[in-house]
């Protein structure tokens, strides 16, 4: 690399670190939110006080954006702001020390200025940096004449720099301000999004004060019923009322966090559930509950729900394992050995296990008819169906999957299942309307390979079936063998809704 390479390297990288710095005091400077702003006192007592401390006619407050220069405060002038390019501030503020110019007509910088040759016809001018918190300089304050004047001594640039901390004192106290309300605020929407209200509680002078989603979560009367604990009392479910007075009543006598679950009558919403939870703020002379409110009604509900849940699975388990004994046990007198044992239980589990998956797709408690058929139709290929679709309640979809499997199980052992082109229609209907309203289904069995009859003795099967529909879904059975195979109708009582 050559010298002049080199040079142009390092000319390259001064550029880019002089970049990264203009941004970052760029950044700080739009941190303060304070360009554009309307005069305010404490910035004018300021420049007013130099003027007169200087006696000069022109004393500023700028501030250097990324094209202009724009006065927060100024005495003397009344333009609000400059072009960056022909103001004297900039140099004050790429240098970072103060600048004195005691005559811009003799000087080769500022002669041929438009500020110079014309309005405001700067003569003598002496600025100081405003230093931000992180030591970036935001612009100046500056001390201009219109007739050329001596430097000023070391101690009155010391004096103005004094001035320019008072400043900068002040845009940090407003930075600050601003900062914290704009917390604040923040604060007050996230609690309000998040349905929670803060509070502080005083034993004692009872007085209570509320911050937050209160309205939401106590009522829109909440600034003038819930002002004291008191009127906090008031708005308790009665019932509740005793055991959060011990609760409150323990932490105040002993001093310790206070936490509590209780319902509250809300004067637009009803009876709701509340948590709330505290801890003291302790001053030299006083101390003060500090704590938190939240809704924990749909938490309850849930809490409710899941218990009622718990004893229905809890129950259906029951009923389950009670089919699957009746199941064993029944199925030992029918089996001619082991393997046929096995193989009977494993078709009639595999029958609740359909049912049980129905239900696991949707509530537990109730099951589709649809579902069902597509979980049987799935095992036995040829059956087909059609009939609106109905909501059984758990006892009857599992009666009907174990009734609709030994059907099918016996078409493929003895009936039209057991040949190549043989099928079953199942069709079903539920009448709409009338005081003895029906459920009818119909099993047609057609295209066996072989004649069918009645068989010579009830089987277990059979038998499996007449309960399911007489005990547990209160209808009746019928069957009968017609040339291409057996038709069976099913009537039952009409109390499913549809799905």
């Amino acid at each position: 690399m050559t010298l002049e390479d080199r040079g142009q390297a390092l000319a390259d990288g001064g550029d880019r670190d002089r970049a990264h710095d203009e941004a970052r005091r760029l950044r700080t400077l739009r941190e303060y939110r304070i360009l554009d702003t309307a005069p305010e006192p404490a910035f004018d007592r300021v420049t007013k006080l130099v003027a007169d401390l200087f006696d000069a006619p022109i004393v500023l407050v700028s501030l250097i954006d990324d094209c202009r220069q724009w006065f927060k405060s100024a005495v003397g002038l009344d333009v609000p702001e400059t072009p960056r390019d022909i103001s004297f501030c900039q140099f004050v503020v790429d240098q970072g020390k103060p600048m004195v110019v005691t005559d811009a007509t003799a000087d080769p910088r500022f002669r041929d200025n438009p500020l110079v040759t014309g309005a405001p016809d700067i003569r003598f001018y002496a600025g100081v940096p405003l230093h931000a918190y992180n030591g970036v300089v935001l612009g100046t304050l500056c001390v201009i004449d219109r007739k050329p004047r001596p430097a000023p001594t070391l101690k009155e640039i010391e004096r103005l720099e004094d001035f320019a901390a008072i400043i900068m004192a002040e845009a940090d106290l407003r930075r600050t301000v601003i900062e914290r309300d704009e917390a604040w605020h923040m604060l007050e929407r996230a609690m309000d999004f998040s349905c929670i209200a803060t509070w502080q509680f005083d034993p004692r002078t009872d007085a209570l004060r509320w911050r937050g989603a209160v309205a939401e979560l106590w009522g829109g009367d909440y600034e003038t019923a819930l002002s004291t604990g008191a009127g906090f009392f008031e708005r308790l479910y009665t019932p509740d009322r005793d055991a959060v007075g011990v609760t409150l009543g323990d932490a105040v006598e002993s001093g310790t966090p206070y936490a509590a679950e209780y319902r509250i009558v809300h004067p637009e919403k009803g009876v709701r559930w509340m948590a709330a939870r505290a801890d003291w703020d302790v001053t030299s002379d006083n101390a003060v509950l500090t704590g938190i409110s939240r809704d924990i009604t749909e938490q309850k509900l849930r809490q409710e729900n899941d218990a009622i849940l718990m004893r229905e699975l809890h129950h259906r388990m029951r009923n389950l394992f009670a089919t699957v004994g009746a199941i064993i046990s029944l199925t030992r007198h029918a089996a001619t050995d082991v393997d046929d044992y096995v193989d009977r239980i494993s078709n009639r589990l595999d029958a609740l296990n359909r049912a049980q998956n129905v239900l696991l797709g949707a509530n537990f408690m109730t099951g589709s008819m649809h579902a069902l058929m597509r979980e049987v139709e799935a095992a036995f290929p040829r059956i087909h169906w059609s009939g609106p679709d109905l909501e059984l309640p758990e006892n009857a979809l599992v009666a009907m999957a174990l009734l609709l499997n030994e059907l099918a199980t016996n078409a493929v052992k003895h009936g039209a299942l057991s040949g190549k082109e043989g099928q079953v229609d199942i069709v079903w209907t539920q009448d709409s309307d009338g005081e003895d309203r029906r459920f009818r289904l119909t099993w047609t069995e057609s295209g066996g390979d072989a004649a069918v009859a009645a068989p010579a003795r009830t089987s277990f099967g059979t038998l499996l079936m007449e309960r399911s529909v007489r005990n547990n879904l209160g209808g009746t059975i019928e069957r009968w063998w017609e040339p291409g195979g057996l038709v069976c109708t099913i009537t039952l009582p009409a109390k499913w809704r549809e799905a």
